[in-house]
């Protein structure tokens, strides 16, 4: 089951099947979309994935995933799943732009590695980010990440493969 985590300012919380409009929202808005899986999508195709959160990632126990809160107001996605790109754990998280530039970002991320080293017990967690996605790139790197290999997409784009390792975690993020 999905903790809920506290940081100083935010509260990550399991959706709850009324969140779904404010998910949709999110994936819509093309300025957060252009960075997150294949970009953005059809609001149908951001509707079963939300779908998809109770019927196969809750319901099945495969990782966490929470709805991002600040002062009550939703303001982002944020997940700690297993991918095969990164051999182990991937941080995944998404702030609407009213979010943006006030250290949410980083206090997210934060707070993803430290319950990804801390309670789960994973040896690094690891992120991927497009190439042309300095801000993620910056911010990652200030809280630890190593770049560790670049992925070249069907495409024809460059994803980044960073990975932080057991070693350098830092203690936010505790459930609560």
């Amino acid at each position: 089951m999905t903790p809920t985590l506290r940081t100083g300012r935010l509260l990550l919380i399991p959706y709850t099947p009324a969140d779904e409009d404010g998910f949709v929202a999110l994936f819509q808005d093309v300025r957060v979309s252009r960075w997150m899986g294949d970009g953005p999508a059809p609001e149908a195709e951001d509707r079963a994935l939300f779908g998809r959160i109770f019927s196969d990632v809750y319901a099945r126990g495969l990782f966490d995933v929470w709805a991002v809160h600040e002062d009550g107001r939703r303001v982002g996605h944020a997940e700690i799943k297993p991918t095969p790109e990164s051999g182990g754990h991937e941080i995944v998280y998404a702030l609407a732009p009213d979010a943006w530039g006030r250290g949410l970002g980083t206090e997210l991320a934060t707070a993803l590695v430290g319950y990804g080293l801390g309670p789960l017990g994973l040896p690094s967690v690891h992120a991927t980010v497009a190439a042309e996605n300095t801000a993620s790139l910056a911010l990652l790197s200030r809280i630890g990440f190593q770049h560790v290999r670049d992925i070249t997409e069907d495409d024809g784009s460059t994803t980044r493969l960073l990975t932080r390792s057991r070693g350098l975690a830092a203690g936010a993020g505790q459930p609560g």
